[in-house]
């Protein structure tokens, strides 16, 4: 299967519209590797929809981000960046830079969930545990 007909798979399993922006929009955010801000995708999906505005990004990005085909990362300055793994994984932050990279660990996680199966917090339901670890990558 290719990437665009498992996009248009992904789209219908969720009850969206296939439009060709929300085509482009979620391509370049799998494509992108770096947890692109909407500024960063919209530059890149220009090259073939001129016409898209940023208003279109940022709404396109939040349905897919209510619809959890995507993750909504917010940064520490405010900025929104957006994350086409969905599995649980964690952020490794260089706070020296945008770089943001996936962490996975599958013990990590197995502890993160027992730890909060067993210590519940009163009054709160989670439904995402996801670390966001901060530091810099050696060269």
């Amino acid at each position: 299967m290719t990437e665009k007909q498992h996009i248009i798979n992904y789209l219908k399993t969720n009850n969206l519209k296939v439009t060709p922006q929300r085509m482009a929009i979620l391509e370049a955010v799998y494509e992108s590797g770096n947890h692109p801000t909407a500024e960063m995708i919209l530059e890149r999906v220009k090259k073939d929809n001129p016409n898209i505005a940023l208003g279109t990004v940022y709404s396109v990005l939040e349905t897919l981000a209510e619809k959890k085909i995507i993750n909504k990362v917010h940064t520490e300055n405010g900025v929104f960046r957006y994350d086409g793994y969905t599995e649980m994984h964690h952020h490794l932050h260089a706070g020296d830079s945008s770089k943001i990279e996936d962490y996975y660990n599958e013990e990590l996680n197995g502890i993160l969930q027992e730890y909060f199966e067993r210590n519940k917090i009163p009054g709160f339901k989670i439904h995402e545990i996801m670390l966001h670890i901060k530091g810099e990558f050696e060269q």
